[in-house]
């Protein structure tokens, strides 16, 4: 037996409790291919894999997310507690053939990896662990077409965002080829698929920008809660849900897409911004302060008009002295599908923190992943509004930003992007 063999049962021995379990199964083919589901005991412990074999992986361990679907996984896909934002560049001389290959490379090794198997040539990182709820998105910046000679194939979707007064970007860290999105619910596991992407772009690509994030821990509440920001805010309220009868529509690209958009069919725009958070500033402000500027309470979520997280926004309900109780230029109010046409945007981010400057201050934040089926009707009206009056841009500063293309899921014997790079 090769040594790839023996890391491979390494590292899957321990799912092999979960046949026994039969019909709970492991995976739950959902559509758009980020099903979670995982077989568990009583106690929330996968079984024991008979009298005196190794013990069960956790629910946490032994969860996986489909490669083929429909859509790319990491989109719908549950928050997860880990995650890498990796851009490269194709090097110079680069082009479609080598493009080629390497998606072919990348996807070969996300489809292993998130089915919880070693690759060749294994670093041996995660070898004890499942797969994690481990996903690998792959995403197609607007410079990738004119390297690779598909210009003409490149879709509106890709015009540059505008500018914002508020940006403070960092060309260096932002934009891109390529892009690459790593969640998983395991650390080590999420920093393994990282190194073998890095190891894969071989001579093809490198690095342009990467970023490390994280979310609260699987199973740290006590019941499943919408996630809190590095400001202690509850962030992601109002997010679409998959149960939304148009949320295809506003975060998928049609199947009936036609001429340069048409290869995009199931795939959705990625709009990727650092956000710093400017947290001394923050914590300065009393905590009805900080509220007002949200336009929620702090503690639940919960609107300043009243009732719970989920409850509709009164944006016109006035307080005794006349006023909405609701600012005028509170961050919920602004950024509130109604206030901007209907615009919405799934928004899935991971926080930051990249150590202490020489000031003192925090170099922390929010990754901010927002996906859209039109970023010029999702992403951008939003932000010009907020642009122009939100309450909380003297606490945040954008840093970075990119614009990607995420085509659809690869249906079986497929790479991602094979019906762009092969038409």
């Amino acid at each position: 037996m090769s040594e790839r063999d023996n890391l491979e049962i390494s590292r899957r021995r321990l799912l092999g409790t979960v046949g026994a379990v039969g019909a709970a199964g492991l995976v739950v083919g959902a559509a758009g291919g980020a099903g979670i589901s995982a077989a568990v005991s009583g106690d929330g412990t996968a079984s024991a894999n008979g009298a005196g074999g190794p013990a069960a992986l956790t629910t946490v361990g032994s969860t996986e997310v489909m490669f083929h679907g429909k859509h790319q996984a990491g989109i719908t896909t549950p928050l997860q507690s880990r995650g890498h934002l990796v851009a490269f560049d194709l090097v110079p001389g680069a082009g479609r053939k080598e493009a080629v290959a390497l998606m072919r490379r990348w996807s070969a090794t996300a489809k292993t990896l998130m089915a919880g198997k070693a690759p060749g040539q294994d670093t041996g990182v995660a070898l004890d662990a499942g797969p994690s709820s481990l996903t690998v998105t792959f995403g197609f910046g607007r410079t990738f077409f004119d390297r690779t000679g598909l210009a003409a194939r490149r879709p509106a979707g890709l015009d540059p965002l505008p500018a914002f007064s508020s940006d403070a970007l960092d060309p260096r860290r932002s934009e891109g080829d390529l892009w690459v999105q790593i969640g998983a619910d395991d650390a080590l596991v999420a920093f393994h698929a990282l190194r073998a992407v890095q190891k894969d772009a071989g001579d093809a690509a490198r690095v342009r920008w990467q970023m490390n994030g994280f979310n609260r821990s699987a199973g740290a509440t006590a019941r499943p809660m919408t996630a809190r920001n590095l400001m202690g805010q509850v962030d992601g309220t109002r997010n679409p849900r998959p149960t939304e009868p148009d949320f295809d529509r506003r975060i998928f690209v049609p199947a009936g897409a036609t001429g340069a958009e048409e290869w995009m069919a199931g795939g959705s725009y990625a709009v990727v911004r650092r956000i710093r958070m400017l947290l001394d500033d923050w914590e300065k402000l009393p905590l009805g302060a900080q509220e007002k500027v949200i336009g929620r309470r702090k503690s639940d979520g919960a609107p300043l008009t009243g009732g719970t997280e989920t409850t509709e926004l009164d944006l016109d309900k006035r307080g005794p002295d006349g006023r909405t109780v609701i600012p005028d230029n509170a961050h919920a109010r602004i950024s509130a599908p109604e206030q901007n046409g209907g615009a919405a945007m799934l928004r899935r981010p991971f926080s930051f923190h990249d150590g202490i400057g020489p000031d003192g201050t925090p170099d922390a934040g929010l990754l901010f992943i927002c996906w859209q089926a039109d970023p010029l009707r999702g992403f951008v009206p939003v932000q010009r509004k907020l642009d122009r009056g939100d309450a909380l841009s003297p606490f945040i500063r954008h840093e970075a930003s990119g614009l990607f293309a995420v085509p659809g899921g690869p249906a079986e014997g497929e790479y991602v992007g094979q019906r762009l790079l092969e038409a």
